[in-house]
């Protein structure tokens, strides 16, 4: 079976021999042999999941072919998965003004806005993307969006499983109960606590939606509050059948993505608990000390697509690589592997127990597996219950991803995410 190590490795190998050989034909063929092996070096880079490497690839690419689209998108693509929002805008801008009407540039160039709260900047990019709903919602709202009242609050967990839940109050309503999830964009509430705390609808679109028709309605929520922490003015969205009931009756709602890297948050697993510091340098020095105190390392955090997260870790000897990380949600499982990850790491995969589910709302098979070990920092799991969906693609984002860690691997563990030094600490036991 393929170490899938050494099979990126031979990647990048590969990509090495193309930038040699075409530089030694480079004064026959003048300077677009080099070029394309610089592409093609850069590119294998950016597979591997060696950012920084690739980022440098790519500007000696622009240094020598400014027109370059691929290039200054992929550079700013980089610089947006670790919320280096000058770079990020530099060259994603340059590749809009090299291709106004490329999608994907337009839509890096949407999510680098909405991170940064400016949203008016945002609504033409989810436009010229082709994202509608996002480009109107977006350009509604008014005045500063996320302000943050209170500095600190943590609040105990309901339930552990089969998904966490928390309490809150929407527009100052009595508690609800929210679930919460990172994998997951916007805060969402329930389409009856949506009438219950008067919100309206900017937009809304019909979807599919676990296996049936669903409307999507998006708006703004006058207050929202957790604990002794409030938000105020907050993008939300909501869900309800044709009909206008809930599609969702086992919550209220799911707090995601964009409210969690509005905060510093800790999800107190070993706890139970859900901490939610106001993001400040202070807070952060606290949160790095105390990770000195504990000896955990910070591990490294990615954004993209306005809310996947990843780090590095491996996954049944593959070697660090770039994996999934996502807290809260819902499941027994310990990881999830992606496409043919399995079969490349010579994972054990059950496949006369087929499991139908959803993924993202639709409806997927996946099949029980059991690496022999995941690693996340010093946060180890052996021989644990996991899927296998060979349906996920490996590559979602351009690099690999040969899988992800859910819930269940983080319950003897306190997770804290730092989404402006993009640090992950992962350390044993309950929140000190």
């Amino acid at each position: 079976m393929a170490d899938v190590g050494a099979w990126d490795r031979r990647s990048v190998l590969r990509g090495a021999a193309l930038l040699a050989g075409a530089t030694a034909v480079a004064p026959l063929l003048g300077g677009t042999a080099t070029a394309r092996a610089r592409g093609a070096d850069a590119d294998a880079l950016f597979k591997a999941g060696e950012f920084d490497q690739a980022a440098r690839a790519y500007e000696e690419i622009l240094g020598t072919d400014p027109a370059n689209l691929h290039a200054a998108r992929r550079r700013g693509f980089i610089a947006l998965l670790s919320n280096r929002f000058p770079a990020a805008e530099k060259y994603l801008t340059m590749a809009i003004e090299l291709a106004p009407d490329d999608r994907q540039a337009n839509q890096y160039l949407a999510d680098c806005y909405i991170r940064q709260d400016k949203f008016a900047l945002s609504a033409p990019h989810w436009k010229a993307a082709g994202n509608e709903l996002n480009a109107t919602w977006f350009a509604a709202v008014r005045g500063e969006p996320y302000q943050i009242h209170g500095d600190t609050t943590q609040v105990p967990w309901l339930q552990m499983d089969p998904f966490p839940l928390v309490e809150a109050s929407v527009n100052g309503g009595s508690a609800k109960r929210f679930q919460f999830y990172t994998g997951a964009p916007a805060l969402s509430l329930s389409a009856s606590v949506a009438r219950e705390a008067g919100v309206s609808a900017m937009a809304r679109k019909q979807i599919d939606h676990l296996g049936g028709i669903a409307w999507r309605n998006v708006g703004v929520l006058a207050s929202f509050e957790v604990g002794g922490m409030e938000l105020r003015n907050v993008p939300v969205a909501w869900l309800e059948s044709e009909s206008g009931d809930d599609v969702d009756a086992r919550s209220d709602g799911m707090i995601g993505m964009w409210v969690f890297y509005h905060l510093l948050p800790t999800f107190d697993y070993a706890g139970r608990s859900l901490i939610l510091r106001r993001k400040t340098p202070e807070t952060a020095r606290k949160v790095r000390a105390a990770a000195v105190r504990a000896g955990t390392e910070p591990l490294p955090l990615y954004l993209a697509r306005e809310h996947q997260t990843f780090s590095r870790g491996s996954i049944a000897g593959s070697g660090t690589r770039v994996l999934g990380v996502g807290f809260g949600g819902v499941g027994e499982i310990a990881a999830g592997l992606h496409g043919p990850a399995a079969e490349l790491l010579d994972v054990r995969v059950d496949h006369d127990r087929p499991i139908e589910t959803f993924a993202h709302s639709q409806p997927a098979v996946a099949y029980p597996c059991y690496p022999n070990e995941l690693r996340l920092g010093d946060a180890v799991a052996e021989n644990v219950y996991c899927y296998s969906d060979p349906h996920l693609p490996l590559s979602p984002h351009g690099f690999d991803v040969l899988g992800h860690f859910a819930h269940c691997f983080y319950k003897p563990y306190t997770v804290t995410t730092d989404f402006t030094d993009m640090n992950l600490y992962v350390t044993r036991g309950k929140a000190r």
